[in-house]
């Protein structure tokens, strides 16, 4: 039996891996094209996004673990029955429960590991992530500069160009800047050959300070412009408020414990749910997992999915009747997921009840003639 239940989670995991792999390609590929068109905007620094990546890893990975070992079931149990490996471990006295039995072992470990992430290594990853978005916000508009490339900031519509930045931020070369005036709609134009950070021992306050240029002030499309030749300018940097507030994905499971919040409760029932999801899939894969021969190697993920999106598409639901109170706390999302591991058994036993009953009232009728 340790042969069989070694080749049993062989399959599945090799599977689920698989499954995983390239559903975690794809969901993290859009969130990090977002990331990194927010880095072309000016609005986050290119060398934090690999490290927002790395945080909400954990985050992507509770949701897809327990689809990619559902997914990871159907597949290789279902190539199994197809090639008739199944039949064979039948033959030689392997039982259904059996499978069930080995594959819920397996799904226990994925289950750990969802749990693991769901109650604490996804809030730490997302309260870095929220970290790192704070100390964002506080830069000034000089740290998020990137040469070659025209940014719009937060300081009076301002549009700034540099074409070099040196690697520790404090010099520019070949500056260009263009402020709109909404109060008198004028328009000003700086070029300067160079600029560098000064910072005002006084007041902390910030400023660029460009050498060598000229600044052209005047209304759009009049010829009275006024120019202005320097050989150092000064321009106040501004600075983004401290935003001070925390995010609810950040907060450790045991505030979420304390909290009265209905919706922070919620979200504490969202995070016991997500291991949960495992064994029920495990038990609905199990037995959907079956398949003739002659209706092919997909021809039952079609309604496995179905029933998959309806699970957690409940689940979605009972938590936003959670957050908002018309769900009691008492009932929580414990009811979808009964509601789903009944229907789980059912259809892993059900059928053999039914025939048992059928074979004892046959019994019966030939006793009775």
């Amino acid at each position: 039996m340790s042969i069989i239940f070694r080749y049993l989670t062989r399959q599945t995991l090799t599977t689920m891996a698989a499954v995983s792999g390239v559903l975690l390609l794809v969901f993290m590929s859009g969130r990090f094209i977002k990331y990194l068109a927010e880095a072309a905007a000016g609005e986050l620094s290119g060398d934090v996004l690999f490290a927002i990546m790395a945080y909400r890893f954990p985050g992507f990975l509770e949701l897809i673990l327990p689809l990619g070992f559902f997914i990871g079931i159907l597949l290789a149990y279902g190539r199994m029955y197809l090639e008739s490996e199944m039949t064979v471990l039948f033959a030689c006295g392997v039982s259904d429960r059996q499978v069930l039995g080995h594959t819920l072992i397996a799904g226990f470990v994925v289950m750990l590991l969802v749990g693991a992430m769901s109650l604490w290594i996804t809030p730490w990853g997302m309260k870095n992530v929220e970290r790192i978005f704070d100390e964002q916000s506080q830069a000034t508009e000089f740290e998020m500069l990137a040469p070659g490339r025209f940014q719009s900031l937060e300081s009076g519509g301002r549009v700034t160009y540099t074409e070099s930045l040196s690697d520790d931020k404090l010099r520019l070369q070949g500056v260009f800047m263009a402020e709109y005036s909404e109060a008198d709609q004028s328009l000003s134009l700086v070029v300067a050959e160079e600029g560098s950070q000064f910072i005002d021992d006084d007041t902390g306050s910030r400023f660029l300070v460009l050498e060598q240029g000229a600044r052209f002030q005047g209304l759009p499309g009049e010829l009275d412009y006024d120019v202005t030749e320097f050989e150092a300018y000064g321009l106040k940097v501004a600075e983004s408020a401290v935003l001070g507030s925390e995010d609810e994905e950040g907060m450790s499971t045991l505030a979420l414990m304390r909290s009265d919040d209905p919706e922070l409760r919620a979200l504490l029932h969202w995070r016991f749910s997500l291991p949960l999801i495992v064994p029920v899939v495990t038990l609905l894969a199990v037995r959907l997992s079956r398949v003739n021969p002659r209706q092919g190697r997909f021809f039952h993920l079609l309604p496995a999915m179905m029933i998959y999106i309806l699970y957690l598409g409940l689940l979605i639901v009972a938590r936003d009747a959670l957050a908002s109170g018309r769900v009691p706390e008492w009932i929580g999302m414990a009811w979808v997921h009964l509601l789903f591991l009944g229907l789980g058994l059912w259809l892993q036993f059900g059928p053999a009840w039914g025939r048992k009953r059928r074979l004892e009232r046959e019994g019966g009728v030939r006793a009775d003639t």
